[in-house]
């Protein structure tokens, strides 16, 4: 296979505009981030025009000269074919444990969810399945460049640690479905992980976690903590005493922000082949934000614009109100710098059906306000109530066995249906498959 021409790429703080090179290995925060001030997150400098798929089902192998993984792993020495050949293999490896590989999504429109919302032939409801991926979400989308990121350090002997028997154990703070695909990753490459939960994790999910040979470490509140999630809070120290970061937060991890693209830059190669006008506005659930950060830059990339929402629940709306501040103090666009002033610890977290985007901060708030600001979108607060219907409806009108979490893009149309004209192109996506001890929606 010839090689493939790489772009420019970069990384940059996005709070206070300190720069990495592409090619420096372990390179997870910005370097000024320390446990005094984590108001910092790199995200990828690139241009990419045109946006070209090479045909290949795995997304990782189609957009491969777009990722700033594959442009870490040149800088390292990796020949194009290694390159390929460590994709290829790591991806056997993942799907031998999960029992499918990284493969491109279904993405099309609903006809059913379109009619039951009132939508006309011309416009529609557009859903991208991401129960159809590894571990029955997007969060191993993310995931899959961190673990990428480390092989290829590992195989250049670039990394801290010399062979696969002294690996640091990675580390995660999640109870959720980024917890279950970190260690279903981690399981297929025979990497130890700990998963920091809350102190009142429920058994069903912690024995999900334990079928993948997860360590769970439960963490309750200190009374010296500071506000924020108790588990973030372990895992920062985790990660102080060796650990490697490997979550979905971009602040902790900024590689998670390279694979997430690979949703949106799916959704734009597809739509190349759909006649008609382009999407209107896209809906994306958001709890730490790197979904709707990715998502919407991996969009932009391939030359659509749609309007993005953010949604979060009303009982748990930091970005929403960080989206208020940032609008009234100098903009939604690169409000990095007032970090302090916009983004903080949501106070009283209320609990909700969809349970996976209740993170009481968006740590990726910066690029879901950025991409808000740049397409003409907004944040959009669902009622439980939205979130009760759009579960039930897409068990009403869809196949698609999805969670309560992964229709609430659904819930946020919901809440602001009344807006849209009937003509208009929207975007859902459903992430994050229902587990078999969720209770199935009573049809509305």
């Amino acid at each position: 296979m010839s090689t493939l021409a790489q772009p420019q790429v970069g990384w940059k703080c996005a709070v206070c505009g300190e720069r990495v090179s592409i090619g420096t290995p372990l390179s997870w925060r910005c370097p000024n981030s320390n446990e005094h001030d984590t108001h910092h997150v790199l995200q990828i400098e690139q241009p990419i025009a045109p946006l070209r798929s090479t045909g290949d089902d795995n997304p990782y192998i189609a957009f491969r000269k777009y990722l700033a993984w594959d442009a870490f792993a040149a800088a390292l020495g990796m020949s194009d074919h290694a390159r390929i050949a460590l994709i290829r293999e790591a991806d056997a490896a993942v799907q031998r444990v999960a029992g499918t590989g990284f493969r491109v999504t279904p993405f099309a429109r609903h006809d059913a969810l379109s009619d039951a919302l009132g939508f006309t032939a011309a416009g529609g409801v557009w859903v991208k399945d991401e129960t159809r991926g590894v571990a029955g979400s997007h969060k191993s989308r993310h995931l899959f460049t961190e673990m990428l990121h480390l092989l290829a350090a590992e195989q250049t002997g670039t990394a801290l640690w010399s062979t696969p028997n002294t690996r640091p154990p990675l580390a995660i703070a999640s109870c959720g479905n980024a917890a279950f695909a970190a260690s279903t990753l981690a399981k297929a490459m025979s990497w130890p992980i700990e998963v920091f939960v809350p102190e009142n994790a429920a058994a069903e999910l912690t024995d999900l976690l334990l079928s993948v040979g997860a360590t769970i470490v439960r963490c309750p509140r200190l009374a010296n903590d500071a506000p924020g999630d108790p588990c973030v809070h372990r895992f920062r120290e985790a990660v102080a005493n060796g650990a490697i970061p490997f979550g979905v937060q971009g602040t902790e991890n900024a590689w998670c922000l390279d694979g997430g693209r690979t949703i949106g830059w799916e959704m734009a190669d597809s739509m190349e082949r759909v006649s008609g006008p382009p999407l209107d506005r896209v809906f994306m659930q958001v709890g730490g934000g790197a979904f709707a950060a990715c998502g919407s830059a991996g969009l932009y990339a391939g030359g659509l614009r749609p309007k993005l929402h953010a949604v979060q629940t009303q009982g748990c709306a930091p970005l929403a109100r960080a989206w208020q501040h940032a609008t009234a103090s100098g903009g939604g666009n690169n409000a990095g710098p007032r970090w302090s002033e916009c983004m903080w610890p949501w106070e009283n977290v209320e609990s909700s059906l969809a349970d996976g985007i209740l993170d009481d901060e968006t740590y990726d708030w910066i690029g879901v306000c950025n991409a808000m600001a740049e397409s003409g979108g907004s944040p959009v607060v669902a009622t439980e109530q939205h979130i009760v219907d759009a579960y039930a409806l897409a068990h009403k009108v869809t196949t698609i066995d999805v969670s309560p979490t992964g229709t609430a893009g659904l819930a946020g149309l919901l809440a602001i249906r009344g807006e849209i004209a009937n003509d208009e192109r929207v975007v859902v996506v459903f992430s994050g498959v229902r587990r078999h001890f969720m209770p199935l929606p009573t049809a509305q």
